[in-house]
């Protein structure tokens, strides 16, 4: 079941401002969920979590609508058969059909951040085909790179999906991020992450209610936050648990942070329709 939350909220961190007379942009978020992970083990998203705990969790991309008429997915999910069948995937239907059931048709998204290079946020960068993705430079140069000169340096990510990545830089759709902080769109920002990849990335997003940080997997669960638990799968827990207070900080409030794999999400923040 595709599930959306709206959270009309906005922001000032955001620079450069407006031209005179001119409204800022802002943007309303949208979460939705195009499938679900039947009882993942909660310690593989908290570090220390008991390993005996297990939940259904969603496979989410963000939408974010523009003051300005542009439309953002923050990544794009996954569609291919051989993840749907291997996760168990249930109530799964592809990211554009989700999306579509938020309003907006595949070829009206005008740009998608690529948080990281997982299958389950990468996979989906082919179903917007007039895109222009945005992904941090050392992320891409990394898994198209030195990642493969070794076995285990490439864990979670898919030759084909870095494949399609470089199609779309061919088509003149690519373009990077180059580091920490950075207004890559009007009312958007990116920051680097807690290497749970090479470079991940997390969004703030200028709302009508103050600033909103889509965290995608740099926070797993509100209970990483609240309990300061590193997520589990990270290259270095020190600098996770740094990006999560530093996430804290860029937030107007600690309700507009939004985790990249919890349920509550679709509990904390209002439906805006059945199963949306």
């Amino acid at each position: 079941m595709v599930v959306a939350v709206l959270l009309a909220l906005a922001g000032s961190l955001f620079t450069p401002a407006a031209p005179p007379g001119q409204a800022p942009v802002t943007y309303e978020v949208y979460a939705i969920r195009f499938g679900t992970l039947p009882q993942f083990a909660v310690s593989g998203l908290v570090a220390g979590a008991d390993r005996s705990r297990r939940l259904d969790i969603p496979v989410m991309v963000w939408l974010l609508k523009g003051s300005d008429g542009r439309r953002v997915l923050v990544d794009a999910g996954f569609h291919q058969k051989k993840y749907v069948d291997q996760w168990k995937v249930r109530d799964f239907r592809s990211p554009a059909e989700a999306v579509s059931a938020a309003g907006v048709k595949p070829d009206e998204i005008t740009d998608v951040i690529v948080t990281h290079a997982h299958w389950d946020h990468v996979g989906g960068v082919d179903l917007f085909p007039k895109a222009t993705v945005w992904i941090q430079r050392d992320e891409y140069t990394y898994y198209t790179g030195e990642a493969w000169h070794a076995r285990n340096t490439h864990g979670g990510i898919d030759a084909d999906h870095m494949a399609a990545l470089l199609k779309t830089n061919t088509d003149g759709r690519l373009r990077f991020v180059n580091g920490d902080d950075l207004e890559i769109l009007p009312g958007i920002r990116c920051y680097t992450g807690g290497r749970h990849t090479q470079a991940s990335q997390y969004v703030g997003v200028r709302t009508a209610g103050g600033t909103a940080v889509i965290t995608s997997d740099n926070m797993y669960l509100y209970e990483n936050l609240e309990k300061g638990a590193p997520i589990a799968q990270t290259l270095d827990a020190a600098s996770n648990l740094k990006a999560q207070a530093r996430i804290r900080s860029l937030a107007s409030d600690p309700s507009l942070i939004v985790p990249g794999h919890d349920p509550a999400v679709f509990d904390r923040y209002p439906l805006v329709a059945d199963g949306i």
